[in-house]
């Protein structure tokens, strides 16, 4: 038995050593050309997502709402952190696109190898930024409804007449922090099934890009 798994042992090495070995000038253009295609994806999939949720926020923008917003005393504010949302989100889209110009003119697996990682760490800091900006509108919305919305005040109210304030604010930080982290956790999670496989095969060519300049 031993014999025969030498034997195979073998004749599985000889024919490795007859398989065409594959070339830097030969790996390079190819792992170069799939990382290029990857950002590029990244790119247009910010744009899409940007569309899709500017979309959203006209649609749900009108005369209505902006009352609703007013009535509670926040009107301002959400004004304010929409045109900081879209302006970073923007400069977001602009770094993947530059990310991907650079990818694409550049001459060196080194280079092409610091370009990998630049992506990496901006796909990071734009979910980042979508978790956080998230949460502030949550808390921002839950302090309007909670304080100046009419079912919230009348729950405040009651709360209050029962003699049981602390007891009701104990409570609702507590459902507020377990609602927000649900919430949270489902926008990492369709994030990560979004960008995760992208970065993936982009950590796969990285390291394929570290075996060459071993």
């Amino acid at each position: 038995m031993l014999d025969e798994l030498e034997l195979l042992k073998k004749d599985w090495q000889k024919r490795e050593a007859d398989l065409p070995k594959l070339s830097y000038e030969q790996i390079y253009p190819m792992t170069k050309k799939k990382s290029s295609s990857i950002v590029k994806w990244i790119f247009y999939i910010s744009i899409i997502e940007f569309v899709f949720w500017a979309g959203i926020n006209v649609i749900f923008s009108g005369p209505e709402t902006m009352e609703e917003l007013k009535a509670m005393h926040i009107h301002k504010v959400i004004m304010v952190l929409n045109v900081i949302n879209y302006a970073i989100i923007l400069y977001f889209i602009y770094k993947f696109y530059t990310n991907y110009k650079k990818i694409s003119f550049t001459d060196s697996s080194r280079n092409l190898m610091k370009t990998i990682l630049k992506v990496k760490r901006t796909v990071t800091q734009y979910v980042w930024f979508n978790l956080i900006i998230f949460t502030t509108y949550l808390i921002i919305n839950m302090y309007g409804v909670l304080l100046y919305g009419p079912e919230g005040q009348k729950i405040v109210e009651a709360a209050s007449q029962d003699g049981n304030s602390m007891a009701f604010w104990a409570m609702v930080i507590g459902i507020s922090i377990v609602f927000t982290a649900v919430i949270l956790f489902l926008i990492w999670l369709f994030y990560k099934l979004l960008y995760g496989i992208l970065l993936k095969r982009l950590r796969k060519n990285y390291n394929e890009l570290k075996r060459l300049e071993v």
